[in-house]
């Protein structure tokens, strides 16, 4: 791979997986810690609930952080707005890792770790279009579905950094770990911060946004465009995201509480097992966007989606085995090779059905009302449905499976466009001048 490709997947992964490594890390902790800390009440189910409900609220911040920081991105450019929201995640995840606890502050505790997790949540509404469109729109056509499974590969990488921080602080004693144990990896994604920022030094505007601000093609106002011509694909975007997003947090959030609370887990096998899940949807996610190349999104997306339905109700019956093994595998199915062909042609799929004027807007929007409406409320909804059905999992497999149904209604009239030009006719050239 030329240099200059290599450079810019480097970069387009290393913000992404920086970002997710602060958000996934505020997930983790609020099902093991932040319901002891923070939301103190008498019962821990309901101090789990209040948790995974400070976890949601991220969520339905990020479609206004998608507005703000999409219309940054497609007036001025991808990479300026690239360095403010990783400037503003990671300030964000350093201040939680210092801040008082409910015993210290009292009722200014929660509220404090509330404004914090909307920052955050305001950040990576805008971060993860910027990080995709850095990697589709340099792309090669031939090779789009490659470039673009490469900074999705950052989610679970970031993730995969915050399972092995917070597994090797649980090594200390439970009274270290709640004491000062949990703050250690929020206060060290600063230094992660810091390598962000420096590999994006030097990167230069994608090709795609070079030639629309050439032609003049600049919207004065990127989000009223987009509703106004792109609506349909903005509701398509949406409804794609729901199945990307509901089942891999059951898989590698709600599973944390649920295995350690509700069945015989411990923390450490819990963790464990998203980890070793989240190492195979790593190593297998280049090779789904790659085989994206040849056959084409949506029949890859639409496999995975059916092998989601398929594997909802044998997932919980796998884990209620009580057996370490068995959670193994099952996460490892489930998160790892399930999950892996759908989220790698996402942004890949999103990308080619807007155009290049509003198309940081129109991916951000999509994605992140998505990611509101069903990723941030997955573990509070299984937590919910727990309450409400005796503990029983059913309704939850169900509620995976109706996510599924949803996406597939919503990329039916997608079409496949991988052998169309993404507004770059003079990619390769542009990179091999610089």
């Amino acid at each position: 791979m030329e240099k200059g490709f290599r450079k810019i997947l480097i970069a387009s992964v290393v913000g992404s997986a920086v970002e997710w490594f602060d958000y996934f890390l505020y997930g983790t902790v609020a099902a093991l810690i932040f319901n002891q800390l923070f939301f103190v009440t008498e019962d821990p189910a309901f101090g789990t609930l209040y948790a995974f409900a400070t976890f949601s609220l991220a969520f339905f911040i990020r479609p206004l952080g998608g507005i703000i920081f999409s219309h940054i991105g497609d007036k001025i450019g991808r990479k300026r707005t690239l360095v403010l929201t990783l400037s503003l995640m990671g300030l964000s995840t350093f201040l939680m890792g210092v801040l008082p606890t409910y015993e210290m502050i009292g009722i200014w505790a929660p509220v404090l770790l509330i404004l914090l997790r909307l920052v955050q949540g305001l950040g990576l509404g805008g971060e993860w279009g910027g990080a995709l469109l850095l990697a589709v729109e340099y792309a090669p056509k031939e090779k789009r579905g490659l470039f673009g499974s490469v900074p999705q590969m950052g989610v679970t990488i970031g993730m995969l950094m915050g399972t092995i921080a917070l597994s090797a602080m649980t090594l200390l004693s439970d009274d270290a770990f709640v004491v000062w144990g949990w703050r250690i990896p929020f206060l060290l994604s600063s230094l992660l911060v810091i390598f962000g920022l420096w590999i994006r030094k030097g990167i230069e505007e994608t090709p795609s946004f070079q030639k629309t601000r050439q032609k003049g093609n600049i919207p004065k106002l990127p989000i009223a465009q987009t509703l106004k011509y792109h609506w349909r694909e903005v509701l398509i975007a949406t409804g794609a995201k729901v199945v990307e997003t509901a089942p891999f947090y059951i898989f590698g959030t709600f599973i944390v509480s649920y295995g350690t609370q509700n069945l015989s887990f411990t923390e450490t096998s819990t963790l464990n097992a998203v980890t070793v899940g989240t190492i195979v949807t790593t190593i297998l996610m280049p090779v789904m966007g790659s085989l994206s190349d040849k056959i084409g999104r949506k029949k890859l997306y639409v496999s995975g989606t059916i092998l989601m339905i398929l594997y909802a109700f044998p997932y919980f019956w796998l884990i209620h085995q009580e057996s370490v093994v068995l959670l193994f595998i099952a996460t490892i199915i489930g998160l790892g090779i399930i999950w892996a062909p759908i989220t790698s042609v996402l942004g890949t799929m999103f990308s080619e059905i807007f155009s290049a004027n509003v198309r940081y807007t129109g991916i951000s929007l999509g994605y992140q009302i998505g990611a509101a409406a069903a990723g941030g409320t997955a573990p509070l909804v299984a937590t919910a449905l727990l309450i409400q059905f005796n503990n029983s999992y059913i309704p939850v497999a169900v509620y995976i499976i109706f996510t599924a149904v949803v996406s597939l209604v919503a990329i039916w009239t997608v079409k496949d466009k991988r052998h169309q030009e993404l507004d770059q006719d003079e990619t390769a050239a542009t990179l091999e001048t610089k």
